[in-house]
């Protein structure tokens, strides 16, 4: 037996929670502002007739204060945990199992994946034969790289939804209290030992433990507290955190912390979910007004295919500009505040229009018998796998090939005799999210 294979259980507050407009309204804009933050940060510059790509906000004393309010990624675990939870839920009313859950989120991760990785490697090749420099190759590829560490933590945490969940509804105060002990102790041995690479044990703790505070949201736990008492759990947090960052052990940067993921990452998330509960009432009454509505559909429907191609639409934006001969403003001078706007929006446009292109050739498996827990497991570590070699190594032709192909092996993985094949996966239209 796997974790996969756990017997269903059923407890208190384990029935499915309806959707909630308040979610899918904060899921589009957490969207949007990792785009828009992206396209902000990179330093774009002309070096001796080649483009040079600089994060602009490091060692910014006042991008300090910015990120306490910018870092919206325990804010997307929260809205996953929900989404994920609730997901889990509904398929386990209707007699579905673990193993049906994680492969069709395999499925809904990878597919997208599939094409934009198989799209940049494609890219990064022709840009090499077309005889642009190898090292400015590698600096794009490396840059459009450090985002995906998202699809691939995302990958492993919606994987353990269902048993989290079981453990959730058995003892909610006893799992999340663990996972939060964990991420302290991984702090306290990385700061001991001096060896940082033990931090990253954290890209698992930090991020599960956020995703649980959307299992308690779920739960209407949160949601049923009164107002005095969420303005209390809001001064708590900020005032937990606060006093962390003054103590000198943590940076006041909340992008530092994430790189590795520390236990101010669970503060902020806290703080957040707070917040979000005392806001909720007028975002779902600002998410049902009718525009709202569709734009946070469009957003919603496409959101994994959005995350994935908004960096390669960064760098087409960027080439055509150089290729129009558009000059650079120096990075950070006044003229490049002046133009952020202008090139906040054109890269969001060039975002649309490769997204438009690219969900032309994703499609959603479609349904039947799935694989057995163990193969599904499995499929799980290759995909993750996959995405691990483009972290470490960069977007290159190599890299995004092995993970084309450890995707496109996940997904064989997830099927049987009895399923269509992969090729076959690609037939009929579907939309893809990471939080949905």
């Amino acid at each position: 037996m796997t974790l996969l294979d756990r017997p269903r259980i059923g407890s208190v507050g384990s029935a499915p929670a309806p959707r909630d407009t308040a979610i899918d309204l904060v899921r589009a804009v957490c969207l949007v502002v990792v785009v828009a933050l992206h396209a902000f940060m990179a330093g774009i510059a002309v070096v001796d007739g080649q483009i040079a790509v600089t994060n602009v906000v490091i060692g910014q004393a006042w991008f300090a204060p910015v990120s306490w309010i910018v870092q919206i990624m325990p804010l997307f675990f929260i809205v996953g945990g929900f989404a994920g939870i609730t997901q889990w839920r509904r398929l386990r009313a209707r007699g579905g199992t673990a193993v049906g859950f994680v492969t069709g989120r395999l499925r809904r991760l990878a597919v997208p994946a599939i094409a934009a990785f198989a799209a940049i490697g494609a890219g990064l090749t022709i840009a090499l034969i077309s005889g642009v420099s190898p090292e400015l190759v590698g600096e794009l590829g490396f840059r459009m790289a450090q985002p995906m560490w998202f699809l691939g933590v995302y990958l492993g945490a919606t994987a353990l939804v269902p048993a989290l969940a079981a453990a959730h509804e058995r003892a909610p105060g006893i799992t999340l209290g663990l996972l939060v002990a964990a991420i302290v102790g991984v702090d306290v041995l990385r700061m001991s030992t001096g060896i940082e690479g033990l931090g990253f044990l954290n890209l698992a703790f930090v991020w599960l433990a956020v995703q649980q505070l959307g299992f308690w949201w779920a739960d209407g736990r949160i949601g049923a507290l009164s107002r005095p008492t969420l303005v209390m759990g809001l001064v708590a947090s900020l005032s937990s955190l606060t006093a962390l960052v003054a103590s000198g052990l943590y940076s006041a940067d909340m992008y530092v912390n994430l790189n590795p993921p520390t236990v101010c990452l669970i503060l902020l998330g806290s703080a957040q979910l707070f917040a979000l509960a005392l806001a909720a009432p007028a975002l779902r009454r600002v998410a049902v007004r009718p525009r709202v509505a569709r734009a946070v559909d469009a957003v919603g429907t496409r959101s994994m295919t959005i995350y994935l191609w908004h960096m390669p639409a960064l760098v087409v934006f960027a080439a055509l500009l150089f290729a129009a001969d558009v000059p650079f403003p120096d990075p950070l001078s006044p003229l490049w505040w002046a133009t952020r706007v202008a090139w906040i929006l054109g890269v969001g446009a060039a975002t649309v229009l490769l997204v438009l292109v690219a969900q032309r050739f994703e499609r959603r498996p479609g349904t039947g018998s799935v694989a057995g827990g163990r193969r599904t497991v499995l499929a799980v570590a290759l995909g993750m796998a996959g995405v691990v070699g483009v972290l470490i190594g960069g977007f290159t032709p190599l890299t995004a090939a092995l993970a084309v192909a450890a995707l496109i092996g996940a997904l064989r993985l997830t099927s049987d005799a009895n399923r269509p094949s992969v090729a076959a996966a690609y037939r009929a239209p579907g939309a893809t999210s990471p939080a949905s």
